[in-house]
């Protein structure tokens, strides 16, 4: 029996040996089973498809005469209200997953996801299965389905997951190239992520702008520009209610219009001329010829070789001037009051979008005063100096001072917004009108928020003499702004205003940590594409 016992184990040992041969052999004939089957379906005549016409390239369309009769349904719209119904949606494909006989695809409209299932049945074949599962990410398609309610169980990680649609018909409208330079999903991955998160692949800033069609279509940068959007309309909007005319000043002009080195020359037939740094002549201009109130979104350009996080060479300008009667606090509150309505208009309309950034960038709630908050620069020098920065009185704040002053006066006030009033001289556009009551300072302001800049305005100088003493102070040549001078010769309303940064105050409405997340197209010193 002692000897047995080896021979009964080695009996067993091949047995199992011999058991998980089969089961290779087994597996391996299944296999090449299923190869054979789908050489069968690849080669199959169409009248062997039973899906035949419900899927494949659409083609080129190049506007024919015959167009389907099909009425879409947008993504954002898809609810289980719809249950049952059948919708044809346009959109991208976000991703594709097989498995088995079917195929699972997620569709993107902008910043809105639904799932779509694709099922072997008597109506839709594998043939139809493996030609959705074989489209590339990113390729635009026509897709018709029956919208089921999946109750509680939904879809995890799409916006419409209380539905998905059963696929009927899917039409290539549009091919994406197979290798793209960058994922949505890895794009549009949270900031702020556990360890197991931040082992996955994020993609860089440069990457995202050399590739900023791709990157734009994330859900956060679709609702970034849609609020962007919003902030123009707002802007335009509430002014325009306040009897301001919307205007179109030059962008090439004679002479720099802030003063100083930083402006764009440009060739300019036999001449030379510069990129405008900003409308503040014309605007001024315009209230000489008695508009009164005006307004003026354009491209400003600055040649600043300045590489931050809140710079750009080229940003969209929201200007503003207007007359008033005996004080320029009547513009500066004007205008306060204008940007509360900003505020208050992407609170109440842009929540979805403002939630859509929040899912991959820290977004904490902008808090503002009504009215807002107004200090004077030496207020807020005294609070500096409480916290240890020292400023001077003829001193420009920096930005570390800036971001600080913003952070003392949310402790004190709970306000993101607030406005800083009567700036030193020293520190102001040539045509700034000096305080009546003290040399060293100006009727000037500029507004913060969360600390940082995003607009400066002032009273204007309206007599042409003292306005020819401050050119001249600032080594002006006079002779190139002699149309501007002369506009005040005639008589002109006293008037103040300001320009503000759109990029920046979306930004900074947002909490965003980089100004080149809000312009679309950014120019910096060291990007000029694409």
């Amino acid at each position: 029996m002692v000897e047995t016992k080896p021979a009964e184990v080695s009996e067993k040992g091949d047995s199992k040996k011999g058991a998980k041969k089969e089961a290779r052999k087994a597996e391996k004939e299944a296999r090449k089973s299923e190869r054979k089957v789908q050489e069968t379906v690849d080669n199959a005549s169409p009248e062997e498809d039973v899906s035949v016409g419900k899927y494949g390239n659409l083609g080129l369309i190049q506007s024919g005469s015959l167009s389907p009769s099909r009425s879409f349904t947008d993504v954002r719209s898809l609810n289980r209200n719809l249950a049952g119904k059948d919708v044809w949606i346009r959109a991208r494909l976000h991703t594709v997953r097989a498995r088995g006989k079917q195929c699972f695809m997620v569709l993107r409209q902008r910043e809105f996801t639904v799932q779509a299932l694709v099922n072997v049945s008597e109506t839709i074949s594998k043939a139809m299965v493996k030609f959705c599962s074989n489209i590339s990410k990113e390729s635009i398609v026509d897709l018709e389905g029956s919208v089921v309610d999946l109750g509680k169980k939904g879809v995890a990680g799409c916006t419409q997951g209380e539905i998905e649609l059963l696929v009927s018909q899917v039409w290539v409208v549009s091919v994406a190239a197979s290798q793209l330079p960058l994922q949505i999903e890895d794009a549009s991955r949270p900031e702020k992520s556990d360890d197991a998160e931040s082992l996955r692949i994020r993609v860089n800033q440069d990457t995202r702008l050399d590739n900023r069609i791709l990157d734009l279509r994330t859900p956060a940068n679709q609702a970034i520009f849609r609020l962007e959007a919003g902030v123009c309309r707002l802007f335009r909007d509430t002014l325009t209610v306040r009897g301001f005319v919307e205007i179109h000043t030059p962008k090439i002009i004679s002479a720099a219009s802030e003063g100083g080195a930083n402006v764009f020359e440009v060739s300019y037939f036999k001449g030379s001329a510069y990129l405008a740094q900003s409308p503040q002549l014309y605007k001024q201009m315009a209230i000489a010829a008695d508009f009164d109130k005006v307004f003026t979104v354009g491209a400003v350009f600055r040649a600043e070789d300045s590489n931050t996080h809140r710079h750009l060479t080229e940003f969209t300008g929201l200007d503003l001037e207007m007359a008033f009667h005996y004080h320029y606090h009547e513009v500066m509150l004007t205008i306060g009051d204008m940007f509360n309505a900003i505020f208050k208009g992407l609170r109440d309309e842009y929540a979805v979008e403002i939630a859509a950034v929040g899912n991959q960038f820290s977004v904490e709630p902008f808090t503002f005063l009504d009215p807002p908050l107004v200090l004077r620069y030496n207020e807020g020098r005294a609070l500096l100096a409480e916290a240890g920065v020292e400023i001077g009185p003829e001193d420009d704040l920096s930005t570390p001072a800036e971001k600080l002053l913003g952070r003392l006066v949310k402790a004190k006030y709970d306000t993101d917004f607030y406005i800083l009033d009567k700036y030193p001289l020293a520190v102001r556009p040539f045509y700034t009108m000096p305080d009546p009551e003290n040399s060293l300072l100006s009727n000037s302001y500029d507004m913060f928020m969360r600390g940082e800049e995003v607009m400066s305005g002032a009273q204007r100088v309206h007599d042409p003499q003292l306005l020819t003493e401050r050119a001249k102070h600032h080594g002006i040549d006079v002779s190139k702004i002699a149309a501007y001078i002369d506009s005040f010769k005639y008589g002109c309303s006293p008037h103040a205003g300001g320009g503000i940064g759109l990029e920046r105050v979306v930004m900074l409405y947002l909490g965003l940590d980089n100004i080149r997340k809000t312009a679309m197209f950014p120019r910096d010193p060291k990007r000029l594409t694409p």
